[in-house]
């Protein structure tokens, strides 16, 4: 039977039970309560892998125990990281890791940017309420920091752009994947725009879901001003789309201010 080829265990993890779970179980003593489920993931070489040891091992396109170049190329011209990976979800085949694993080999040289990045992803998903949870921590943290060794070093989360992402801002991320609730979110948020351009709908949502308030926004970019790798702004990537953002153009709110 394989093994990882970085701890030597078995290709398995032990997840444990929640109360509800447990509460569930069949004579189970909760001492003992979880279960084991599948970690495999078995790269083009043959190696395998627990998901968690390849994160820590990889930092570049060779296997980390083999060194065989594991990176190919798309039909459309595109580098792909190919494995198979088995876990609770079942088996897929043929999956296209490169991405994550660029990530989390970022994450490893700058872990300061985790948050950031979750940013980016819940503007994906459209959930507004880990947003707004992870901004009210993220401004608790900076009062902390203000002295000591962390000052000086805040990242503005609102305005960061991916770095190993094209660099698409917040708004750029809620553009691409339509995200209209988001949209609205981060002009509120990290824009110029005046409130009588909001709906009242977008408005209430906004002044309800945040304790934070409208900051400020003096000294600061307009997020509608911030452009991705191929120099496109928000506005200029929505017209791209069409769509849901077209009465968004013609109002021009996704217009970036004057410099």
């Amino acid at each position: 039977m394989a093994v990882c080829v970085a701890c030597s265990k078995s290709l398995t993890l032990h997840l444990e039970l929640d109360d509800e779970d447990e509460d569930a179980s069949m004579g189970g003593s909760s001492a003992n309560a979880g279960q084991d489920v599948d970690d495999d993931v078995q790269l083009q070489c043959g190696c395998h892998f627990h998901w968690q040891c390849l994160v820590d091992a990889y930092s570049m396109s060779e296997c980390p125990k083999c060194g065989t170049n594991l990176v190919s190329t798309t039909s459309f011209g595109e580098p792909e990281l190919l494995c198979t990976l088995k876990n609770e979800g079942g088996l897929q085949e043929n999956l296209d890791i490169l991405s994550l694993l660029t990530e989390e080999s970022y994450l490893k040289a700058y872990p300061e940017e985790r948050k950031c990045r979750a940013f980016l992803e819940f503007c994906e998903e459209g959930d507004v309420e880990a947003i707004v949870d992870l901004l009210e921590d993220e401004e608790d943290e900076d009062e902390e920091a203000t002295t000591g060794e962390g000052a000086g070093r805040h990242i503005d989360v609102l305005r960061y752009q991916d770095p190993i992402g094209s660099l698409n801002s917040g708004l750029h991320v809620a553009i691409l994947n339509e995200r209209v609730n988001i949209a609205w979110l981060l002009l509120y948020l990290a824009s110029s725009l005046p409130l009588d351009q909001f709906s009242q709908e977008a408005l209430h949502a906004a002044q309800s879901s945040l304790s934070l308030g409208r900051e400020d926004q003096t000294g600061k970019a307009d997020i509608r001003s911030l452009k991705d790798g191929e120099g496109m702004t928000a506005e200029e990537r929505a017209v791209t789309i069409g769509g849901v953002w077209n009465e968004w153009l013609q109002s021009g709110r996704l217009k970036p201010p004057n410099p």
